[in-house]
């Protein structure tokens, strides 16, 4: 993709995500995501009902009163964005490619963000970590994210989630808001997810097209390609299908891991609209904190 076409793209995606942003996400991202730590502001005098664990002993018997210390929430987070670049990425049967729908979703998440004043951070990954943009403020950050997002040229094929997660664990010495955009293909990354889970709110985003999934019967043979192995050859309708069903056990171990976490997942399917799964997660979220 040409310097032009990137930056008319940019272009395109900063207006319609912008506007869906100013519609939609705004308001609901600022109650969802709250943020992750306090800090102290005051004491007060206590009153009936105030959590015996907030008081300060210090004061209190310094006073011959009874004090509590009173803390603020710190509204301000970091937001990441991991982004699978691997080469199943590159792939739709119907509507958009799953990397286009992936850049879709970073660039609203980005811009929802920022809204709030918030810090923006971006990791891309395949085998390896191929790009980290550590979180800042600011539209022009999110517009070399996104731009990043449209023009970075993978150098490697493979997925290696757990590799990925490992080093934000590393990466990231705060808590925020990591959210995790894979088709989730991947296995073995168990561990480092739970680690990831417990550090950070972690958000998966599978990303999905549904001929992955359902092929159709044939029965003609069929010459396919691996993306991200290269192998490839002629196969059967039935020989698809098995491949087809290894894929949704896969992906039905992702699931299982994730509510096992105790984590809110979006899923996306590329032959739909893109969003409609984010709002209601948004709304879903918002129900389950009681907002």
């Amino acid at each position: 993709m040409q310097t032009s076409d990137i930056l008319k793209r940019v272009r395109q995606i900063e207006f319609k995500t912008g506007k869906l942003v100013r519609e939609t996400f705004a308001g609901e991202y600022l109650s969802v995501f709250k943020g992750q730590g306090i800090e102290f502001a005051e004491v007060r005098q206590y009153i009936a009902g105030d959590d015996i664990r907030s008081i300060d002993w210090n004061v209190s018997a310094r006073t011959g009163n009874t004090y509590v210390k009173k803390f603020n929430e710190e509204r301000e987070l970091s937001v990441i964005i991991a982004c699978d670049v691997s080469a199943s990425q590159y792939f739709g049967s119907k509507g958009n490619l799953k990397s286009e729908a992936a850049i879709e979703l970073a660039s609203v998440f980005a811009f929802s963000a920022i809204k709030n004043n918030d810090k923006v951070g971006l990791l891309l990954f395949s085998d390896k970590v191929e790009l980290y943009i550590p979180p800042r403020k600011g539209k022009r950050h999110v517009l070399r994210i996104i731009r990043e997002l449209l023009a970075f040229e993978p150098k490697r094929k493979k997925t290696d989630i757990s590799l990925a997660l490992s080093s934000l664990i590393r990466l990231i010495k705060r808590q925020g808001i990591l959210l995790f955009i894979s088709d989730f293909l991947d296995e073995n990354y168990e561990k480092p997810f739970k680690l990831a889970a417990r550090k950070f709110d972690l958000i998966p985003v599978i990303i999905k097209d549904p001929l992955e999934f359902d092929f159709p019967k044939l029965s003609a043979f069929i010459q396919i390609e691996d993306t991200e192995s290269d192998n490839g050859g002629v196969l059967s309708g039935s020989s698809l299908r098995q491949i087809s069903q290894a894929r949704a056990e896969v992906l039905e171990k992702a699931l299982n891991l994730f509510k096992l976490s105790g984590v809110d997942y979006i899923n996306i399917d590329t032959s739909k609209n893109t969003l409609d799964p984010v709002i209601k997660f948004f709304k879903q979220r918002s129900g389950k904190l009681g907002i």
